[in-house]
């Protein structure tokens, strides 16, 4: 099965996020040499915000990062995905997975629920090598590198990207997402403890949730973290692992371990907020190496 082509990085964010982003600062992320977005939040199967950003781009790739399988029915985004894929050839990845159990009531038995939707997503008539499935544990990595043309894990680290690449194989796509925050304050640059600590702040913010979320407590205790590590705020070392933050070479050096360890493309999950997007992109593209 041939690899989706994504190039090395791609950027995160919610899918409000790019329905409401202007679509001259789309046309400037595909200019910046960013050659994939990924959306999050569990989008509805019709992903009528797909169409627009495809429309308003000319290489650019979307990535949904995940349809969820427990709230998007598959005949419906299988419709979808054919709708995109007919208007923009080649452009469009279906990243589908279960979610977790603490947001799903009808929750149960996620891995079977995952084959029996990959087996509805052929069924219809979805190639395989345009569907990516949310992926930690090595089960599911197996499972998405089976049937799927590779994995999309969240929130890990290089040390969990190179374990995904020995269970996968050399020849699925491995996407890592990872978060950053970029410190543009030159009076923090000039202290870096403060700096940390404020970035710490921000990450801490974003990762809160996750803390109770027992797929993503799972997969951090295999890669070594503590009970305290994972003890809300989350210690320094857990925080720094999974948020990558100060200077943009800083930051791009942490992300570039991902490629180092064994992944194709990372989806780059900005925290600094959706006004200084562009700004935060726009300074990581050097160092990066993008365009």
């Amino acid at each position: 099965m041939t690899k989706p082509a994504l190039g090395k990085f791609g950027v995160f964010g919610h899918y409000e996020q790019w329905r409401q982003l202007p679509e001259q600062q789309l046309r400037d992320i595909e200019a910046l040499g960013y050659s994939a977005i990924w959306a999050g939040g569990s989008p509805a199967a019709e992903l009528d915000w797909v169409d627009p950003i495809l429309g308003a781009t000319e290489t650019l790739q979307v990535a949904t990062g995940i349809v969820n399988i427990w709230s998007a029915p598959p005949a419906p985004v299988a419709e979808s995905f054919h709708r995109i894929e007919k208007r923009h050839p080649g452009r469009f990845l279906l990243g589908i997975g279960v979610g977790h159990p603490e947001a799903h009531s009808e929750y149960k038995k996620p891995y079977d629920a995952l084959v029996e939707y990959l087996d509805a997503l052929d069924g219809h008539g979805v190639p395989r090598h345009r569907v990516v499935v949310a992926a930690l544990g090595p089960q599911v990595l197996r499972l998405a590198a089976r049937r799927s043309a590779g994995a999309h894990p969240y929130l890990t680290t290089p040390e969990h990207t190179a374990q995904a690449r020995a269970v996968i194989g050399p020849d699925a796509l491995l996407a890592p997402e990872h978060k950053v925050v970029l410190s543009t304050d030159e009076r923090l640059r000039e202290d870096p403890d403060a700096a940390a600590e404020q970035a710490r702040a921000v990450g801490r913010k974003a990762l809160h949730i996750y803390l109770g979320l027992a797929n993503y407590l799972n997969n951090w205790k295999r890669l070594g973290f503590t009970d305290a590590d994972l003890a809300e705020p989350g210690s320094d070392a857990f925080v720094d692992a999974v948020v990558a933050h100060g200077t943009s070479d800083a930051i791009a050096a942490r992300l570039t371990e991902h490629l180092d360890a064994g992944a194709d493309h990372v989806p780059v999950q900005v925290l600094t907020g959706t006004d200084n997007l562009l700004p935060a992109l726009t300074e990581l593209a050097g160092p990066l190496g993008l365009r």
